[in-house]
């Protein structure tokens, strides 16, 4: 089908571009969401009359999007979920879950502006885009752990298998120093007993 783009849609065209498309895409996307236009006569007059006020409105939201991306773009949110010590997740972290961090944080963003390849599914640093206008993108970073503290951790740039390994050499060494003071200990009795026996021999 062809269509006329009332906007710029990524990968398609610019606004007033006329370009072919699937008609599904056309039927369930574009028109629906006034993206776009069927090629016909009428069509294209009402696209020429409208095109100015079409522009003024995309420089408008435009600007609105720049002031919001100038607040959004870097931002990090925390996102606590369980997970295995391996570090998958029991679920997944959507589209919906960041929206919801930034709005919480004072930032209203739509689930449908977040743009992942795939929901996340294990803890640890994703980066995530957040689409705000057709022409103004910005990157966000959800911090996904299974605590506020591991959230800080992973934020100075430790990994969870390094974290991992950390609390096991930990575990490893306190194991090892418990040792040593029984060993000590041990060794204190050993050493009192020789003593004793000594001073029973002298006194035998």
């Amino acid at each position: 089908m062809e269509v006329i783009l009332l906007q710029r849609v990524a990968k398609l065209g610019q606004m007033g571009e006329v370009v072919t498309v699937k008609d599904g895409y056309a039927r369930n996307y574009l028109l629906p969401q006034k993206k776009a236009l069927r090629v016909n006569d009428s069509n294209i007059k009402s696209f020429e009359a409208q095109k100015a006020q079409l522009e003024a409105q995309n420089l408008e939201t435009k600007k609105e999007a720049e002031a919001l991306a100038a607040r959004l773009d870097g931002q990090r949110y925390v996102i606590i979920r369980s997970a295995s010590d391996a570090g998958a997740l029991y679920g997944s972290v959507t589209p919906r879950d960041a929206a919801d961090a930034a709005t919480e944080a004072g930032i209203t963003v739509d689930r449908r502006q977040v743009q992942m390849q795939k929901p996340i599914k294990e803890l640890g640093l994703h980066a995530v885009q957040v689409v705000l206008h057709p022409e103004v993108e910005v990157e966000i970073v959800l911090n996904v752990a299974r605590s506020a503290e591991e959230a800080e951790l992973q934020a100075s740039g430790k990994t969870i298998q390094e974290l991992a390994a950390e609390e096991e050499a930990a575990a490893e060494f306190e194991i090892s120093e418990l040792f040593d003071d029984i060993g000590g200990a041990q060794n204190d009795e050993d050493e009192d007993g020789d003593a004793r026996s000594n001073d029973d021999d002298r006194q035998g």
